[in-house]
């Protein structure tokens, strides 16, 4: 059966994101160091799951990127763009995309695709989305980039939960510049 795993970069205060403006610069400025736990996560997966409204600006993103095989995140977007994406939507019929498809009912398409032949299943975002894999404990495998930076505000992902989740350490790695990997299963 394929996993769900989640990969998400966080502030040391718990934040995913600080606000509707935020350009997540914080996340980007170590790549050179995060780069092949980063690829090797991508590279086990062959789907992502992803929210409609991060949809709508990260699938356009990486398709850009594709085109530009001299930016720095080429490597990302050679893996994402022919990634199955499976964008949860309660409003869009059709997605815009290639490679897309949009489903509604969250347990039912996640408990789905499990049993399906294949790779891995990924998830980056957004909050909302994730927030709801974790009320219906579906992710398999956490992943966090913890960055040496505290936001004071913002989005969090773990902040719907009904009672305490708890979860086991299975790798740590800690990098030079701050940022600390912590792979977690549930317990």
């Amino acid at each position: 059966m394929r996993k769900l795993k989640l990969q998400m970069q966080v502030s040391l205060d718990g934040f995913v994101a600080a606000g509707p403006n935020d350009e997540q610069q914080w996340v980007t400025w170590a790549w050179e160091e995060i780069r092949k736990e980063v690829l090797d996560l991508a590279d086990s997966c062959d789907t992502i799951l992803i929210g409609r409204k991060l949809a709508v600006d990260y699938i356009p993103y990486w398709e850009d990127v594709y085109t530009r095989p001299d930016d720095p995140m080429y490597e990302v977007a050679q893996r994402i763009v022919p990634m199955q994406k499976v964008v949860f939507s309660k409003t869009l019929d059709r997605p815009a995309w290639r490679n897309t498809t949009v489903a509604n009912d969250l347990v039912a398409e996640v408990d789905r695709l499990k049993q399906q032949p294949g790779k891995d299943l990924v998830v980056y975002g957004g909050t909302s989305l994730v927030s709801d894999l974790l009320k219906e404990n579906l992710i398999d495998e956490y992943y966090f980039f913890v960055n040496p930076v505290a936001l004071g505000h913002g989005d969090q992902v773990f902040g719907g939960l009904s009672g305490f989740r708890q979860l086991t350490l299975k790798n740590c790695i800690r990098y030079d510049c701050g940022i600390v990997l912590m792979q977690y299963v549930p317990r």
